[in-house]
């Protein structure tokens, strides 16, 4: 399985436009759709970023929820409803919609940051802020870390 790995910072265009970076969109060539799927985090002020593969997974899950229950509906709107396909232009670069810009502060720079399956797009100095943050609490808890598999309940 490809991994989005590595921090990097682009340079965000007047249009809104930003190139992803090489290795993410080497992650991506063997997807379906020539492109990423992008929707604005629930937890940080950042955009939130994947393959199709990836939401495709998330779909199956949200279905295997109670189809008339509140939280089915709640995943359904805020991830299925949020995302964007944001489609590769010929040098790399996909155009952020201003929803997204505006939810994660960006102005004229981006940091794409990998995280495994999916990665995030942040505003370099809120991202900054963060790391340091998520740095220490990595360091306090690295003993929770474990290269083990989880065992399944079955």
């Amino acid at each position: 399985m490809a991994l989005f790995l590595s921090t990097y910072i682009n340079k965000v265009d007047k249009k809104g436009r930003v190139s992803v970076p090489a290795a993410f969109r080497a992650v991506l060539s063997n997807q379906n759709f020539n492109g990423i799927i992008a929707y604005p985090s629930f937890v940080y002020d950042c955009i939130e970023a994947s393959g199709m593969d990836r939401i495709e997974k998330l779909s199956e899950s949200i279905d295997s929820l109670d189809p008339y229950s509140e939280e089915r509906d709640a995943f359904a709107l805020s991830i299925l409803g949020g995302c964007q396909q944001l489609q590769f232009d010929a040098d790399g670069r996909v155009l952020l919609p201003e929803v997204l810009i505006s939810n994660a502060k960006i102005s004229d720079r981006a940091v794409f940051v990998g995280k495994g399956q999916t990665f995030e797009i942040w505003q370099p100095e809120m991202f900054e802020e963060y790391s340091v943050k998520a740095r220490e609490m990595a360091k306090t808890k690295r003993a929770s870390l474990s290269l083990q598999p989880k065992k399944s309940n079955e």
